[in-house]
């Protein structure tokens, strides 16, 4: 797969920027768009960067492959609605978009314990996400669900994650007693395995450190992050 074209939201996030690394550096990779609300700091031949209002996206170009790693935290947004208009709204509407204009194979960051039926606001909003995106008729969706990540948010301009910090600190000292699937992930790691998944996905792959739940439309679970 030669002189491919991707499409990244989220780019200037942990695992957005791991994405735009990778597809950056991929000699099978000729265009890059990015669609977000700022410019990321990256210059590349290949980059081109979108500035959008995610409620009223215009037209995205043609391309092989989208890539959703938008995403935040309640307490950042500032209250349920608003991280409800970034982490499902957004990237719905941005997929929406990104198949209208001939894109056939997706990769979304998700979360661990993602259910459209919890009774926790984020995962619910997560599966929410999930469930219409595997509804929309692309060729391949792959999702990952990874557990808490390990990156530098201040490298980017972020507000640290609490849970994230306490969930590392943990992993350092009692690691040998923490169950695999629950086990803090590299975010390169996570952009890894949608870089590896996503080009020639077939029908919906969810990756995971956890086993999948028995539904036979979201594929087996041969991969995993």
């Amino acid at each position: 797969m030669a002189n491919r074209t991707v499409i990244i939201a989220g780019a200037t996030g942990l695992v957005g920027r791991e994405l735009l690394r990778g597809l950056l550096a991929d000699p099978t990779v000729q265009q890059v768009h990015v669609v977000g609300r700022r410019t990321p700091p990256v210059a590349s031949p290949k980059l081109t960067a979108h500035v959008v209002d995610f409620t009223a996206l215009p037209p995205l170009p043609p391309a092989d492959e989208l890539y959703l790693a938008l995403g935040t935290t309640i307490k950042v947004a500032g209250s349920q609605a608003a991280f409800r208009a970034i982490d499902h709204h957004a990237n719905l509407a941005v997929a929406k978009a990104a198949l209208a204009s001939g894109t056939k194979r997706t990769g979304l960051v998700s979360a661990m314990g993602a259910d459209a039926t919890s009774s926790v606001f984020y995962s619910r909003v997560k599966g929410e996400l999930e469930a219409e995106l595997s509804a929309l008729p692309f060729t391949g969706l792959v999702i990952a669900r990874p557990s808490l990540l390990v990156g530098s948010r201040a490298e980017l301009g972020q507000p640290s994650r609490p849970g994230e910090e306490w969930g590392n600190t943990l992993n350092n000292i009692l690691g040998f007693l923490i169950p695999a699937n629950y086990k803090p992930m590299k975010a390169a790691d996570v952009a890894h395995a949608l870089l590896s998944s996503v080009p020639s996905a077939i029908g919906i792959k969810v990756l995971s450190r956890a086993r999948c739940a028995g539904d036979p439309r979201r594929g087996s679970c041969a991969s995993s992050v």
